[in-house]
């Protein structure tokens, strides 16, 4: 099968693990990448061996057929729509937009000009939480009753060294970091029925900690700090704390409780990691994901853990999808969900009373065992 030729725009940090993960594939390649800033466009492609372009001469590549969006949030939309102008499928990176007003147009432009169009997050495709998936259809906790979330840090400035856009309408726990979660739990459940949320706010700014800008305030103007909860059709309910004001605690990232047992789901902002299974209140148990791709650890982080990051998946299954016909899992249904979902939360907060999801998606179809990207097209 041909690679899939791709460009990138947007050369923020998240665009190192999105050309490491093209340069590990077969199904894709990445022939230029873009910048409102030319000369971080230049650094990055001399880095990655690739081209660097303008926006307009890289959305003018008759080469280029599916375009990457890794632009800060609220350039999502317009970026996507242009990309969906020139005639390119789109992948953005999460959320699909800071509003599902503004969303929803992108998914109108896709099916007229009938492109494709995807979205971030592909963590929940990592050997962890398909394992996770696996065991809750086995019916390894019987009928799932209920779960946890707690996502808790003291935020983003102290190591992103330009955090402003965090603190920012688009910005904030739930629709920067939420999306990981909300599609771990609707690959776990499927969607979600309605969500209710309490918010506050610790600080009016934030300090950056490193780089060129350390020492400079940036002002805050979201909620930092989410009690919510999400209670999903098959009737399962979970509570979702997401917080940038907490300097330490002792949760899981996930927990899934059933009938019959319990389920502890590792970290999703990554794809490896072993879920724990305990049956009938006895021990937890180490649960294997051998079986699964993109699960072994291949990435240190900052503080020197080794984790599995193989981001970039999603668009792989993406491009494999387009040569095969079949539908890809990280589809503009299932990110319009989970933005009408974090939306939702911020919704409640604000006015204080349960908010009904309205959008429907599929659970997307389990990624086969087997090892690495072949699955995509088994």
């Amino acid at each position: 099968m041909e690679p899939v030729v791709l460009g990138l725009i947007g050369c923020g940090n998240i665009s190192d693990a999105y050309l490491a993960g093209a340069a590990r594939s077969q199904a894709v390649t990445i022939k230029a990448c873009a910048d409102q800033q030319p000369a971080v466009a230049q650094a990055k492609a001399q880095a990655h061996d690739i081209l660097a372009l303008s926006v307009d001469d890289l959305l003018a590549d008759p080469e280029i057929a599916l375009v990457v969006n890794l632009t800060v949030p609220d350039a999502h939309v317009p970026v996507g729509l242009a990309v969906l102008a020139a005639g390119k499928h789109h992948y953005s990176e999460k959320p699909l937009g800071t509003t599902v007003a503004e969303a929803r147009r992108l998914v109108e432009a896709a099916a007229r000009q009938d492109r494709r169009l995807g979205c971030a997050p592909d963590t929940f495709l990592g050997g962890a939480h398909q394992a996770a998936r696996r065991l809750v259809d086995e019916g390894a906790i019987g009928r799932p009753v209920g779960g946890t979330v707690a996502f808790m840090t003291a935020g983003m400035q102290g190591w992103h060294p330009n955090p402003d856009f965090f603190f920012q309408p688009g910005g904030g726990p739930v629709l920067d970091v939420g999306p990981y979660y909300v599609a771990a739990l609707v690959n776990l459940f499927g969607p979600v029925r309605r969500v209710a949320a309490i918010a506050s706010r610790a600080h009016d700014t934030r300090t950056i900690g490193s780089g060129p800008r350390a020492g400079e305030t940036v002002p805050v103007a979201v909620p930092t700090h989410f009690n919510g909860a999400l209670e999903f059709g098959n009737g399962a309910n979970v509570s979702f704390i997401a917080s940038w004001d907490v300097r330490r605690h002792a949760h899981n990232e996930i927990e899934i409780y059933g009938t019959e047992g319990s389920l502890i789901v590792p970290d999703p902002n990554f794809f490896g990691g072993n879920p724990r299974l305990s049956v009938d209140g006895g021990d937890w148990q180490d649960q294997p994901i051998d079986a699964h791709p993109f699960g072994a650890p291949n990435f240190t982080t900052g503080r020197g853990k080794r984790v599995a990051n193989y981001r970039m998946i999603g668009v792989v299954d993406m491009a494999c999808a387009l040569r095969t016909g079949r539908p890809h899992r990280c589809d503009a249904a299932f990110a319009l969900h989970a933005l009408e979902v974090m939306e939702g939360l911020h919704v409640s907060a604000e006015t204080g009373r349960h908010v009904a999801i309205e959008s429907r998606c599929e659970r997307p179809e389990p990624v086969p065992v087997g090892a690495g990207e072949g699955v995509f097209v088994a």
